[in-house]
């Protein structure tokens, strides 16, 4: 599907220079002199790479709808995630760097979306949310509890977040996925 280069997103998969790209940021400039444009940074969707690139209003670019199929987690070995198709059971094996900082909170057992492009996987997302368990946390420091000071603490996965005083080792907490914050208190 063809769109105006200012009709651009975040989020946006387009194809570009013969790869496919996603719209992290944009910015619509309008310069008092000439036309506006729509100034994008783009993230390569196969390598990574990233590249800011300005469209006029005048060029067309080509939108790409990815397809979305629900997966499930079985395993890590070495750098390589393995995910099992829900519908067919047919097994997937990605780069852990696919999923970014993300990756450190993958549970068993855990229900994924991937995006695919003509059959290949491009992308895994994980729930925004997720249960984790605190291993140590720093003790509170007297006289701070009266201010909404937070303190540094580690999970179960070996990531290290800020969470409010009163939360100890021990607490399950539940996690923002892609902020890498604390949410509340688990149930």
């Amino acid at each position: 599907m063809k769109i105006s280069g200012v009709d651009i997103r975040p989020g946006n998969i387009i194809e570009y220079e013969g790869g496919l790209w996603r719209a992290v940021k944009i910015q619509h400039t309008q310069p008092g002199k000439g036309g506006a444009y729509m100034q994008v940074e783009l993230k390569n969707l196969v390598d990574g790479r990233k590249t800011n690139v300005r469209f006029r209003s005048s060029e067309t670019v080509e939108r790409v709808r990815l397809d979305t199929k629900d997966f499930q987690f079985l395993y890590a070995e070495g750098d390589m995630l393995t995910f099992m198709d829900k519908e067919t059971y047919e097994q997937v094996s990605l780069p852990q760097d696919l999923l970014g900082d993300a990756a450190a909170f993958l549970q068993d057992g855990m229900d994924v979306v991937m995006e695919l492009h003509e059959e290949k996987p491009l992308s895994v997302q994980l729930p925004d949310q997720v249960e984790a368990m605190i291993v140590e946390a720093d003790a509170v420091v007297k006289g701070q509890t009266a201010s909404s000071s937070y303190k540094p603490a580690v999970l179960d996965n070996g990531v290290r977040i800020m969470v409010p005083p009163h939360i100890a080792s021990g607490t399950r907490i539940v996690v923002d996925v892609y902020e890498q914050t604390y949410v509340r208190r688990a149930d």
